[in-house]
């Protein structure tokens, strides 16, 4: 039997839209993948093994979780567009290293954001084992996905995520970027964050306005301890919301006092004149443990 062409082909791809009347949804942020390559980067950076369980994020009509089956992974899926599980059960492979795709692919309509991971993943994951999280994500809900993840409780050994690039820029920058703030901060104090390959607009259909990125976020063995959360969250997004003004001046509200302010700062080496992106993490959590010491 001749072999099938990878669904991340265009010619492939092109032939699914034409034989289900299949088209991107855009209020879904729906681009489907069309770079073989592109879609082997992204199961490579994840580290996909043979037994590796593997949870995706929008398979769209399978682009990627064909690849992440064929690299061995045991594939459960979210995808919110009721018109696709049909396109996935009838063009993923229907065997998998001798095994029926049943066995080593679940999909589930519904939205990952209400997702019960115990309860879902009862069953059909061995939840006594961790777990990786792939996704070619929507550009409009990046942001509470990767946040939703890190709060869910699930016991996952890395997220492996293609979003837009400008997003990938601010989870990965250092202080002194003009990338660098709030989202960066949230992320590196949980999270060890590599920016793994960069996948051009054209690489889509629909092709999207800009690039995306793919990054590998690995939890940290030990979170930077930032004392009482919530404050230090405050904190940092107080000091960003008007991020061309002083250090100084964004801490009034916590400070009316300027020469307290400024006392408080000098006494913890920072000067009250710097911009709140050239500050280093550890910073920001010494400021927060002396403005509620």
């Amino acid at each position: 039997m001749a072999k099938q062409i990878p669904i991340a082909s265009p010619v492939r791809t092109q032939a699914i839209v034409n034989r289900y009347f299949v088209r991107a949804k855009k209020n879904l942020g729906q681009n489907f993948l069309i770079d073989l390559n592109a879609v082997q980067g992204i199961a490579e950076a994840a580290g996909i093994q043979e037994g590796d369980q593997v949870i995706e994020i929008g398979p769209g009509i399978g682009s990627l979780t064909e690849q992440l089956l064929l690299y061995g992974g045991k594939v459960f899926a979210y995808e919110v567009d009721d018109s696709l599980p049909e396109i996935l059960e009838t063009e993923l492979p229907q065997r998998i290293d001798g095994e029926p795709l049943s066995s080593r692919f679940k999909l589930v309509l519904k939205d990952v954001l209400k997702a019960n991971f115990a309860e879902d993943l009862a069953g059909f994951f061995d939840l006594t084992k961790p777990v990786k999280v792939v996704a070619n994500l929507p550009y409009y809900i990046t942001t509470p996905i990767i946040f939703s993840l890190l709060e869910s409780g699930l016991n996952f050994t890395s997220l492996t995520l293609m979003m837009q690039k400008e997003v990938a820029d601010r989870l990965a920058a250092g202080p002194g970027s003009k990338d660098y703030g709030p989202l960066t901060i949230a992320v590196q104090t949980r999270m060890a964050v590599n920016l793994a390959l960069n996948v051009g607009h054209a690489s889509f259909m629909p092709q999207p306005k800009v690039d995306s990125a793919v990054v590998v976020l690995t939890p940290l063995k030990t979170p930077v301890d930032v004392g009482d959360p919530e404050k230090f969250n405050r904190l940092v997004k107080l000091c960003f919301a008007q991020r061309r003004k002083t250090l100084s001046n964004n801490l009034k509200t916590l400070v009316p006092d300027k020469a307290e302010r400024e006392s408080l700062l000098t006494n913890l080496k920072l000067d009250p004149r710097v911009r709140p992106e050239q500050l280093a993490i550890s910073d920001y959590i010494a400021l927060n443990q002396a403005l509620n010491a």
